[in-house]
């Protein structure tokens, strides 16, 4: 059994992206030497001071986050600024790194080793 470590990431200044890449590829353990993909990685990752991070007003505008019901007229699209209105400065950041992680039985258990921090 692989070992657990942590590590914390500082998003001031950073941008949304860079900031969730490294954080799905910490949890994924692609960042141990002991990396294997069938096995799940012992890896809590905690990002902090997600309120200050670099989102320009275009994307903030322009980045859309789209769900869908199933039922007839249930495509709801919701943009980047409202999102954080509504939910806080940590969701858009935590849709980020989960959409970049593999969609596979390991990603419940990888999200839940993920703490961010305001």
């Amino acid at each position: 059994m692989a070992k657990q470590s942590e590590y914390t990431i500082d998003a001031t200044g950073k941008s949304l992206g860079r900031v969730a890449s490294l954080a799905a590829k910490t949890l994924m353990g692609k960042t141990e030497p002991s990396y294997t993909p069938h096995i799940p990685s012992q890896v809590k990752v905690t990002v902090s001071n997600v309120s200050k991070l670099v989102v320009t007003e275009r994307k903030d505008l322009g980045k859309k986050y789209t769900t869908y019901s199933g039922y007839p007229g249930g495509l709801k699209t919701e943009a980047l600024g409202k999102l954080r209105v509504r939910k806080g400065h940590a969701e858009p950041l935590r849709r980020a790194i989960q959409r970049m992680l593999p969609r596979n039985t390991m990603l419940v258990g990888r999200m839940k080793n993920l703490k961010i921090t305001l």
